[in-house]
């Protein structure tokens, strides 16, 4: 009974040894990344922003990929807090629509001014919870930058056009206003960027903005939160028009759903968008999606190597292949297959694997030990559906979910695995005679987001941008399929959701538009001379 006692007595003293020895574990708290301070990271950091941070669901730990290692926690949303948010995101909205679109941008450049004085250690930041090498993650971080620097411009452009009416008297002119509540759901890929592509021109255009991150990038939402909460906060600008609701598939429900939501911009898988797409238009609402890409690099014999070997190691071996702008799918014509496999699998050899925030590194891990498995699975596939494997195939034995960059050579061009988008470094390289089956069989996959061909030929390159060509949203020349720029829309075709996003005219879906007719005369004549008297 008295060693019972004993222990029992202990245990308070235990429990709080136990819990400060979890945090001593936790990256955050190590010498190391002491620079995540900077960005305003604790051990426990609150999951929702509506002008004040909070949050009362569960709490969440993210990983680092690279080591599998703790790097602090989140508590997420509650749907209680969800609707809080909501409905402070609506009322912030009555302010921000009557600020002048001009002065919008004004706002809009000072976030983007914030997140350059932070790129360097956000960049940092996406590389320790997302996983991508070091000089992507500060390239993402620019991508916000850069679109922020674009809606400032744009904030003095955006209007309609003033129309000739058939009738004497009489103005007709589109009138473009805020839809008023933006969802915005990111995937864990881009965990900056997709936020700044929609919620920089979602702001110009003079709609408040509702943010549901990944879960396992939740530390990356709130440090970019934080810094836009900031700006808002120092000119008095309600901060629930940037909120944040860090949540699971919970909170991305609700917002399918909720009719308050105006707009929803979703990005992430083709299953999970297509629930999404039915949800929101199941109340008649409007979305945005940008789903998945399985995208293919056409290489004629009259290519430049010397631009298709670089471009094809990046397309297919960058971010470790979890872009949705990866090349999966890499057909050669006959005459250079074998030349050109050659010199690839020489490449791959070279690709410098390490920590992603090491400068010296270009290829990181897989986000989640999930995705390590999908990428056995999808070897093994290949394997039983005729392919050989020419490099890679295998787990790296390190800490972390690394594997190696893989090729694949023989599988047919409409093999199942060939058709299935696995979010992984596997490219299927396929043999090719004939410009017109290889265009078919570009455009064959359910997918239709971005495409490339490597040719001299400038009849060949107009038949692949005409309506014969390639079915994507992004067809390209002599570049890989991957690393769009923000001034062109971005966005694809078919299974991949249709939506637009980024530059272009791509503000007029965060818009909703009026066909107005003025009246200035005393007359009342009607359309089409008709006349009813």
């Amino acid at each position: 009974m008295l060693g019972l006692r004993h222990a029992a007595a202990s245990l308070p003293l235990l429990l709080p040894l136990r819990a400060a020895a979890a945090m001593s574990t936790l990256l955050v708290n190590q010498p190391r990344y002491a620079w995540l301070r900077e960005l305003g990271l604790q051990e426990e950091n609150p999951g929702v922003y509506n002008g004040r941070w909070g949050g009362s669901g569960q709490v969440v730990t993210t990983y680092c990929p690279a080591n599998n290692e703790p790097i602090a926690s989140v508590r997420q949303a509650s749907l209680e807090d969800y609707e809080e948010t909501v409905k402070k995101a609506k009322e912030a909205w009555k302010v921000w629509a009557d600020i002048p679109a001009p002065k919008r941008g004004e706002i809009v450049r000072q976030i983007g001014d914030a997140l350059r004085q932070k790129i360097k250690v956000l960049g940092s930041l996406v590389s320790l919870e997302m996983g991508k090498i070091y000089v992507e993650g500060v390239g993402e971080v620019q991508e916000y930058v850069d679109v922020c620097d674009y809606a400032v411009g744009l904030s003095r452009m955006i209007g309609g056009p003033i129309l000739p009416s058939e009738r004497p008297g009489h103005a007709l002119i589109e009138q473009w206003n805020p839809v008023g509540l933006v969802g915005i759901i990111t995937a864990f890929n881009f965990p900056v960027a997709v936020y700044g592509w929609n919620s920089a021109i979602a702001m110009i255009c003079g709609n408040a903005c509702l943010w549901k991150g990944a879960p396992t990038t939740s530390l990356i939402s709130v440090a970019v939160t934080k810094i836009i909460a900031k700006v808002l906060e120092d000119n008095k600008i309600p901060g629930a028009i940037c909120s944040l609701v860090c949540g699971g598939a919970d909170i991305g429900t609700a917002m399918a759903r909720d009719e308050r939501m105006d707009l929803l911009s979703f990005t992430g898988s083709t299953k999970v968008g297509k629930q999404v797409a039915l949800m929101v238009q199941e109340r008649f609402g409007r979305s945005l999606l940008e789903l998945g890409g399985n995208n293919a690099i056409i290489v004629f014999e009259d290519a430049d190597l010397n631009l298709v070997i670089p471009s094809a190691l990046f397309a297919a071996v960058g971010t470790a292949g979890q872009r949705c702008t990866t090349a999966r799918r890499l057909f050669l014509h006959e005459s250079i297959h074998d030349v050109v496999v050659e010199k690839l699998a020489k490449a791959y050899a070279q690709v410098r694997i390490g920590d992603p925030w090491d400068s010296d590194t270009l290829y990181g891990p897989l986000h989640t030990k999930e995705a390590v498995k999908m990428f056995l699975d999808a070897v093994e596939q290949a394997k039983q559906q005729g392919g050989s494997v020419v490099c890679g195939g295998k787990v790296i034995n390190r800490p972390g979910n690394y594997v190696e960059p893989t090729i694949v050579t023989g599988l047919p061009h409409n093999a199942p695995i060939v058709h299935t988008e696995t979010f992984a470094p596997i490219l299927y390289v396929l043999k090719f005679k004939e410009e017109e089956e290889v265009f078919a069989w570009n455009n064959e996959v359910k997918q239709g987001l971005s495409s490339s061909i490597f040719t001299k030929d400038l009849g060949r390159i107009f038949r692949w941008l005409g309506p014969k060509g390639s079915d994507c949203g992004i067809v390209n020349v002599n570049i890989p399929t991957s690393g769009a720029e923000i001034g062109g829309a971005f966005g694809g075709e078919k299974h991949t959701g249709g939506g637009r996003e980024s530059g272009s005219d791509s503000w007029k879906l965060y818009m909703r538009r009026s066909t107005c007719t003025i009246n200035y005369s005393k007359d009342l004549p009607l359309a089409q001379g008709i006349k009813f008297q």
